[in-house]
């Protein structure tokens, strides 16, 4: 198979930072309920490895994965060494496997700060806001990122689940380089988010970018593309982020080598005009 550097399809995060727009999230490579180790920790530095070897140099993770055991993967596997890794600070964790909303700013620099030294990096490549806080204006969360940015310590600012006015109010406090949002061929919530992204030159980072598993009602004609390609559903899902926008940086994830290979494939399918309006 082709490698992602042989396609040759790349994006420049907040214009310097140049990556295959095909990337990799790091969440699956957790314990069950993206919480603990890896059942197999053998096989998920194997994924790491093989991600490498494949051209894959966009990796996404955060410290509420584990909470804290994706990011000491990745360092543990050399990943910031040979990729762009972004992460996320924001959301804690119960144990019940909760995931709640803290954007408290002095949370935020604390969080940052231990992505850091968990990633073994001087300076975080891209820091996302991994989810806007109810009780916590954006505003004041963002200016806790830009002061990190002014401080060295992190490239790139990035939000995470932010609609179209939560993104402008972002982006007046600091330049935003990448919006991270659920989106796939079978969820176009966002939309409007994506298409204020391709007019300024911003980032798309869709996470669960093949549903979860689950693509509804796009399944029929996803099945009848991907017999035209000899293709699987899913690989056709993720060729048609990749045709929506040259902004779009989809992160499959997974914890086997077998399926990383096949989503790497993925970014080698060419989709016609028709098959785009049919799957659109």
């Amino acid at each position: 198979m082709r490698s992602l550097d042989d396609i040759g399809d790349t994006f420049d995060i907040g214009g310097d930072l140049t990556v295959n727009r095909l990337g990799f999230g790091a969440m699956r490579i957790t314990g069950p309920n993206i919480l603990g180790d890896p059942d197999d920790p053998a096989e998920a530095n194997r994924v790491l490895a093989r991600a490498l070897e494949l051209g894959v140099d966009f990796v996404d993770t955060a410290d509420a994965y584990g909470p804290g055991t994706s990011e000491r993967l990745l360092a543990e596997a050399g990943v910031p060494d040979d990729a762009v890794v972004a992460t996320k600070g924001g959301l804690l964790r119960a144990p019940n496997g909760d995931w709640l909303r803290h954007g408290d700013p002095d949370y935020l620099r604390n969080a940052a700060l231990c992505s850091l030294d968990r990633l073994g990096v001087d300076a975080i490549d891209l820091y996302q806001y991994h989810a806007p806080d109810p009780d916590v204006p954006i505003e004041e969360s963002m200016r806790v990122l830009a002061d990190l940015q002014d401080r060295g310590l992190v490239r790139h600012v990035g939000v995470s689940n932010v609609s179209v006015e939560q993104l402008e109010r972002a982006r007046d406090v600091v330049s935003v380089a990448t919006v991270q949002n659920e989106y796939n061929v079978a969820d176009r919530t966002h939309d409007d988010v994506l298409d204020v992204c391709e007019d300024e030159g911003i980032g798309f980072v869709p996470y669960f970018p093949l549903g979860g598993g689950d693509l509804g009602g796009k399944a029929a004609v996803l099945d009848d593309v991907a017999v035209a390609h000899d293709a699987t559903r899913r690989q056709v899902a993720l060729a048609w982020l990749l045709e929506r926008s040259p902004v779009v940086l989809p992160i499959p994830g997974t914890s086997t080598v077998d399926h990383l290979e096949a989503n790497v494939a993925a970014a080698d399918i060419d989709l016609t005009d028709d098959e785009m309006a049919r799957l659109s």
